[in-house]
């Protein structure tokens, strides 16, 4: 049973939640079914263990998910568990587009929760690939050669930070975009910001 009472916030996000009210409803009960504050990030529901990150109850445009921080980490038994995009090291969604297979697979789900509480509470880490092995563009190398400052405060950031700036200036397939791109992120790196700080 969940540690908490309702919070406002999340009744409020399922209030003004379009197609997936429904959806978003069972999972915030399977959710709650389990040893979870919950709590509301990123205008999302998120419940938390011991102050750590579990779950996101989240929707888009095609489906609705719950996305584990550490997905990678659980063990996956029913092979349900999405890496959203191959750049996602750390995190799985398993994803609905319908409130039945939501109930078929209740118990699973909180089984699912349950593994990541444990995960959490051991103490597992993700081995995040270094962020050295990410593809650096030209243009950026070039101004942090040009902008010792920039280059301080780029290396200051938390590596997943670093992360997030190289893969964003990376997708740009023009060297025009990869340009403006860095020119429009410099002074949230400056600030000691990510991305999507």
């Amino acid at each position: 049973m969940t540690v908490d009472s309702l919070n406002p916030k999340v009744d409020a996000y399922l209030d003004r939640a379009g197609q997936w009210r429904d959806e978003l409803t069972r999972l915030r009960a399977i959710a709650r079914d389990c040893p979870v504050v919950e709590d509301f990030k990123w205008g999302h529901p998120c419940y938390t263990a011991d102050g750590a990150n579990i779950v996101l109850i989240h929707g888009f445009k095609d489906y609705c998910a719950l996305l584990f921080f550490k997905g990678s980490l659980l063990s996956d038994p029913n092979g349900i568990l999405v890496q959203q995009t191959e750049n996602v090291q750390a995190a799985r969604q398993i994803r609905f587009t319908n409130g039945g297979d939501i109930a078929q697979l209740a118990p699973t789900l909180k089984a699912y929760i349950l593994e990541a509480i444990a995960v959490e509470r051991a103490g597992l880490k993700v081995a995040f690939k270094p962020t050295a092995d990410f593809t650096m563009v030209e243009e950026f190398q070039e101004m942090l050669r040009d902008d010792p400052a920039l280059k301080t405060a780029f290396e200051a950031l938390t590596p997943g930070r670093q992360r997030g700036y190289l893969l964003h200036f990376a997708a740009a397939k023009q060297a025009k975009t990869r340009a403006a791109r860095i020119g429009k992120c410099a002074p949230l790196i400056l600030a000691g910001k990510g991305l999507n700080d």
